[in-house]
């Protein structure tokens, strides 16, 4: 089973999925600023932190499965379920395969459209360097995921995701990198989930097309999106603002649309 933690006592489960190199441990900046109305459930995702590596292909589906097989054990049914990039694929996958065991989805700097040619062929060319040079990897790649006009301010952040990267078992990376290519459109997911949508995303964002995600949502009442001032990280850019619109939205109501 996949390595995960459970915090608090809330009556709402709040299951949190992190990205690419990284781990459960990247929720402790907005940890402290979530409503104590949640239980936490944070997991590493096959490949990072604690978890196993279970395939040479992590696709996906697989790491949904692997998911659910946590929540069935700690006798889970009806979730909040939010992930950051690869997470949100994962929760794409989710909520496509188990959509009864859903209260909401979250994007979190995350996509719904598969990889373009070009993000697929960057993805298929890194293969190789993620095998022999991770740490280079890692070292070029992590910078570029926050917001440029803020790099000084966010210099601890960086290194802190920095040495989380470098943490990652670089096979596990790769299957998951692999995985990723393998992904597919889930917009059809957005547009038949009767539960709540909602999709927070960066206007500084260098990893996912933002303006293309939030114009092409669907129109429908249950979809809430914000694009805030930072980059792809807001976990560590902005962990309070992430913090209060998922309080406010997964247990209150707003307006649908908001830039901070």
């Amino acid at each position: 089973m996949l390595n995960f933690e459970r915090k608090g006592n809330g009556k709402e489960i709040l299951v949190l999925l992190h990205g690419f190199m990284e781990n459960l441990s990247i929720w402790s900046d907005m940890q402290p600023h979530l409503s104590e109305n949640f239980s936490l459930v944070k997991i590493d995702l096959p490949g990072h932190g604690q978890s196993d590596i279970l395939a040479e292909v992590h696709t996906m589906e697989l790491m949904a499965e692997e998911v659910k097989k946590v929540l069935d054990h700690q006798k889970l049914e009806k979730v909040h379920l939010l992930g950051h990039s690869m997470g949100g694929y994962v929760s794409l996958a989710f909520a496509e395969k188990f959509p009864d065991s859903l209260k909401s989805l979250t994007l979190f700097f995350s996509t719904y459209f598969p990889d373009d040619e070009e993000k697929k062929n960057q993805r298929i060319k890194s293969y190789r360097i993620i095998s022999d040079s991770f740490s280079h990897y890692a070292r070029v790649g992590i910078p570029n995921l926050f917001n440029p006009n803020e790099r000084d301010i966010l210099e601890g952040k960086i290194e802190t995701a920095l040495a989380t990267a470098l943490s990652t078992n670089n096979q596990g990376a790769l299957a998951c990198v692999k995985g990723m290519v393998e992904r597919t459109d889930k917009k059809h997911v957005l547009e038949n989930l009767d539960s709540k949508i909602l999709v927070i995303a960066g206007k500084h964002d260098n990893a996912v097309k933002t303006e293309t995600i939030i114009k092409n949502l669907p129109d429908r009442t249950n979809i809430k999106s914000y694009i805030l001032d930072c980059g792809h990280n807001g976990h560590w850019e902005k962990p309070s603002i992430c913090a209060a619109i998922i309080n406010t939205e997964l247990l209150h109501n707003l307006p649908k649309k908001l830039v901070l």
